[in-house]
């Protein structure tokens, strides 16, 4: 793996390594990720994968029929630096997650804990839901009352999920979509960083991208871009047009 650009603003923690480097070290990559919190105490980083032609999973609906070597080794590294792990249910149920070493916290409308994730040691997982959601007491009942954050009436408010996360003392944290959830996260000016891995590869046929839902347009700065055999796996700071609320 190498490092083809690389670009450090002010409010990024400073990295080593410099453009062309024909290897890049475990430590390297965690100094080349490492980010400080935002004014409210939390950095909210997105990673999904991509091939060429914008598909974000393969022919068997899901990420495992797209990623590489080099996509992986930036999966796991990315989970190693986070406190911890949001994740839309339906990408929960659509890649079978089962828990972690770190906490994940759930997105979902309906408050239905995925049947992967039931049986958890109480604390591993968390459902960010809503006050309408009909799954809401089944959910209390299943994970405790302090494992279920209603931040909502009908749709989840991505401000208050920010500061849920900070009140529990995670501030790196990391989300791997779907592409619903990254979409309602950008448009509510929730996320902090985008960071997307392109696997050499066209697929055609009709795929999910990794955005989905009404016309949003959120510019981004690149500020890392690496290769291996092909494979581009790149960062972006997410540049809102408006302040959060709370910041």
């Amino acid at each position: 793996m190498r490092i083809l650009m690389r670009n450090s603003p002010p409010e990024f923690a400073q990295s080593q390594g410099s453009v062309g480097a024909p290897d890049v070290s475990d430590a390297l990559l965690a100094q080349l990720y490492a980010a400080e919190p935002a004014a409210d105490g939390v950095w909210l980083r997105v990673n999904m994968v991509s091939t060429v032609d914008g598909a974000a999973q393969g022919e068997d609906g899901v990420t495992d029929g797209i990623n590489n070597v080099p996509d992986k080794r930036v999966f796991h590294a990315l989970r190693s630096y986070a406190d911890v792990i949001v994740v839309g249910a339906g990408t929960v149920r659509a890649e079978g997650y089962r828990p972690t070493t770190k906490p994940i916290v759930v997105l979902s409308r309906s408050g239905e804990v995925p049947a992967t994730l039931r049986g958890a040691d109480p604390g591993q997982v968390l459902m960010a839901t809503v006050e309408h959601a009909p799954g809401l007491e089944e959910a209390r009942q299943l994970l405790g009352d302090e494992y279920v954050l209603v931040l909502g009436a009908y749709a989840i408010d991505f401000a208050l999920l920010r500061t849920a996360l900070a009140a529990r003392g995670w501030s790196q944290v990391l989300s791997e979509g779907g592409p619903y959830a990254l979409h309602d996260m950008v448009a509510s000016g929730a996320v902090d960083e985008l960071c997307l891995t392109i696997v050499p590869r066209l697929i055609a046929g009709e795929h999910k991208r990794i955005t989905s839902g009404p016309p949003i347009d959120v510019p981004l700065e690149p500020l890392l871009l690496l290769e291996e055999d092909g494979t581009l796996i790149g960062r972006w700071a997410v540049r809102q047009t408006a302040p959060r609320v709370g910041l």
